[in-house]
């Protein structure tokens, strides 16, 4: 099989802005209640509006505001946020399972797993299983790279959306942005979705890191 050629950083850079774009414009109270969830979150349990509220120091009546004006934002019978923005508390389906601090939570891609954990300033242990060989796809992730990446030949499968992020991105963007054992792996699922390509876990990493322009008052990236 022929080798992937690599991306160079003009296009991983276009990839990131279109992702990036496809996100809500956020002020900076959003950008905080949206970091506040994130990080609620990762506790493993539902979310209610008041811990956001007393967490980011904003009133529940605001928080409510962001929360029902942002589509992926996922709650349970009594309105507690049970997924937010690539992150849950149950295990969805392929499973990207997210090990913080001793606790379990769960993304919903294969990019969720490289850019959240810098959002969450954590180190991040991600387990996932390629589609095609069955294989178990570990590595870690914190803001500055991914490491212990096994199998050592991984890749991640991409997708750039075409307009913004609506209701349905998990079935939209989600389950076409996976874990791949190894190139020969990824290659044989990109050929049969059309608008798919490969990255090293390193070119999505990089991809990924985009999405803290969407949080310019919290880390101070801009377009």
């Amino acid at each position: 099989m022929a080798t992937r050629p690599e991306n160079n950083g003009r296009e991983l850079e276009e990839m990131a802005e279109a992702i990036r774009s496809a996100m809500p414009q956020l002020d900076a109270t959003e950008q905080r209640i949206a970091i506040g969830t994130y990080r609620l979150l990762t506790e493993g349990e539902p979310v209610t509006t008041e811990a956001i509220a007393q967490t980011t120091n904003n009133p529940v009546g605001r928080v409510e505001e962001a929360l029902n004006s942002w589509p992926g934002v996922y709650r349970d019978g009594e309105g507690r946020v049970v997924g937010f923005w690539g992150l849950a508390i149950a295990k969805l389906e392929p499973e990207y399972r997210f090990l913080i601090d001793g606790k379990t939570s769960y993304a919903w891609c294969a990019l969720d797993t490289l850019f959240i954990p810098a959002l969450l300033g954590k180190t991040v242990g991600v387990e996932a299983t390629c589609p095609v060989t069955g294989t178990r796809v570990s590595l870690v992730v914190d803001r500055n790279g991914v490491r212990d990446l096994k199998p050592s030949g991984a890749v991640v499968s991409m997708v750039i959306p075409d307009g913004p992020f609506g209701y349905d991105v998990i079935e939209s963007f989600c389950h076409r942005v996976l874990f791949f054992a190894s190139e020969e792996a990824g290659a044989s699922w990109t050929a049969e979705h059309e608008g798919t390509t490969l990255l090293s876990v390193q070119e999505a990493f990089e991809v990924g890191r985009g999405s803290e322009r969407v949080y310019p008052d919290i880390f101070g990236v801009r377009s």
